[in-house]
């Protein structure tokens, strides 16, 4: 087969395929060995039919259109091969000779991946972050770790306060009708927490154990039953318990029954090298993704709508895998945030565009700067997962088949944004 590129004008290709007069010809005897038995032709046993006799009753071409769809594949994927093309959608075809006893000449079609021109790449300033891990801040963390710790202790020697657990009884009304779902038996509820409609809490605050009291609320206009939204109601409330938080003291013995550690101070510091490696692990990403940023500001590349809406259904695909584990699906999703399917398309858009903009940033560093990775890097990289899998390198090898192309672009990018970050300027 011979190829010609013909045009690439805005990221998409225009190529010629010859396909040789013989191979189409293997192409139409394969399509009426595999179309011969669709044909019932008078004096002859259904399927039996004679090739020249079924073309004399139908025309040469009856064939033609199932060997054209034969061969084509095999020239697409050989003339993208041959002229070094990356395409990123599907190609239009159009045929441009055909016959019997000549070439088949076919033009095709294809957006393909756009090569942008780096800008500044190395060198570009960004500013550092401070990753100090203050004594406040450790504080807090233990404060947190306390909350975590506390536990729930009856109240019978005072009446409700904010961020008590209470347990009650309620029954709504609207205009002295009781309506659905508004009413519960032995709910807790947890002042202050706002899981209720607005002003409802509050209400409960000052009322002792085995008190009833009214509650008037109106539900918000924006309420997501259409039929309460906007109008008022009354809720008789009974106080069955009140629960109320108790910290642990922070000493010795709460360092014992809550970590490792012998006393408080140990505790803290495991703490402090904790909360510092975290930092320091975010502020490393977060510089990284700074210096990507820059690189992608300072590139130019005119990027098909295509690859962005090809980066949207695949993150769409990743979050409905992530929303099936909690037993939902996109269009409940939709419903629960007040949107639609397109909205959380359409809040993704500048997400994907950053991804696929970032992808052509390293494809092209990669290829100005000759960034690989080699047998050392790919071979590390298996031991890698070996380990974090508890297999062998050769069990990790056979599961992936023998391929380890995923491998080598995986290494690739990462080295890519090393070179990236290790050539940047940061203040």
């Amino acid at each position: 087969m011979k190829f010609e590129l013909k045009s690439n004008e805005q990221n998409v290709v225009k190529f010629e395929a010859v396909i040789d007069k013989d191979k189409f010809q293997e192409a139409v005897t394969e399509s009426f060995k595999k179309n011969q038995s669709r044909f019932d032709l008078p004096g002859f046993r259904k399927g039996k039919a004679p090739r020249k006799m079924i073309e004399m009753q139908h025309g040469k071409e009856v064939f033609f259109e199932d060997a054209v769809n034969i061969v084509l594949p095999e020239a697409y994927a050989e003339g993208i091969e041959t002229l070094d093309l990356e395409p990123i959608d599907r190609p239009e075809v159009d045929i441009e000779d055909l016959g019997s006893d000549q070439d088949l000449v076919v033009s095709f079609e294809v957006p393909v991946k756009p090569e942008p021109k780096l800008g500044q790449y190395k060198g570009v300033e960004v500013e550092s972050i401070d990753t100090v891990v203050t004594d406040e801040e450790v504080e807090k963390e233990l404060e947190q770790k306390r909350e975590e710790n506390a536990r729930l202790v009856n109240i019978e020697d005072r009446p409700v306060e904010d961020g008590d657990k209470v347990m009650i009884d309620f029954v709504g009304k609207i205009d002295g009708e009781a309506f659905e779902g508004g009413s519960g038996e032995g709910h807790e509820l947890e002042i202050g927490s706002n899981s209720f409609i607005p002003g409802f809490e509050d209400q409960l605050i000052g009322s002792e154990v085995g008190s009833e009291l009214e509650v008037d609320v109106t539900f918000p206009e924006d309420y997501q039953e259409e039929e309460l939204a906007g109008k008022a109601a009354v809720f008789t409330v009974n106080i069955l318990g009140i629960k109320a938080k108790e910290l642990p003291v922070l000493d010795d013995e709460f360092a014992i029954d809550t970590s490792e550690f012998d006393t408080l101070e140990a505790y803290k510091e495991d703490l402090r090298e904790k909360m510092q490696k975290s930092a320091d692990e975010n502020a490393e990403r977060a510089i990284r993704d700074k210096v990507i940023e820059k690189c992608v500001e300072n590139m130019t590349v005119d990027i098909p709508e295509v690859m962005v809406e090809q980066e949207i259904e695949g993150m769409v695909k990743n979050f409905e895998q992530q929303l099936s584990q909690q037993g939902l699906n996109l269009e409940q999703y939709a419903q629960f945030t007040g949107g639609s399917v397109d909205d959380l398309k359409e809040g993704m858009r500048d997400d994907a565009l950053l991804r696929v903009q970032t992808g052509l940033l390293f494809d092209a560093v990669k290829k100005a700067e000759s960034i690989e990775a080699s047998e050392e890097d790919i071979q590390k990289e298996f031991e890698k997962f070996a380990e974090a899998q508890d297999k062998t390198v050769e069990e990790i090898k056979e599961l992936l088949g023998g391929n380890d192309d995923y491998l080598k672009d995986s290494i690739v990018s990462r080295k890519t944004v090393d070179f990236l970050v290790d050539h940047a300027d940061i203040k």
